[in-house]
C-alpha cells in the first residue's frame, strides 16, 4: 500500500470539485491578487496572474485538476499549482463544493 500524496494528506484532493470560499474576496493587483477572508481575517497574496485565473475558475470545472488543464497550466508546473491550491485550502481561501 502506498502513502497518500502530500496534497491529499493535507486535505486537498485535486480530483475533487473546489471553489473560492464564499467569504473570500479577490482584489486584482499588478503582481496577481490580494485574497482576503472576511471570516478568519486572513490575507494572502497570489503572486501569479495564472494562479488568480485558476482560483477564479475553480467553480466552473468538475475538479481542481480539470481547472488546471482548462487554464492551460503546463503539465510540468501543475505540482506547484496543486501545492498552492492545497495551501489556499488549508487557509480556507478555497473550499470543496458539491459535485
Amino acid at each position: 500500500m502506498s502513502a497518500p500524496a502530500p496534497a491529499a494528506a493535507a486535505g486537498f484532493d485535486p480530483a475533487l470539485p473546489w471553489r473560492r470560499a464564499r467569504s473570500v474576496a479577490l482584489r486584482p493587483e499588478p503582481f496577481g491578487a490580494l485574497v482576503y477572508h472576511f471570516g478568519n481575517r486572513k490575507l494572502s497574496f497570489l503572486k501569479s496572474k495564472a494562479l488568480v485565473r485558476v482560483v477564479e475558475s475553480l467553480a466552473d470545472h468538475p475538479s481542481a485538476a480539470a481547472t488546471l488543464a482548462a487554464c492551460d497550466v503546463p503539465e510540468a508546473q501543475r505540482p506547484a499549482y496543486v501545492k498552492a491550491l492545497a495551501d489556499l485550502a488549508r487557509s480556507q481561501m478555497i473550499e470543496r463544493r458539491s459535485a
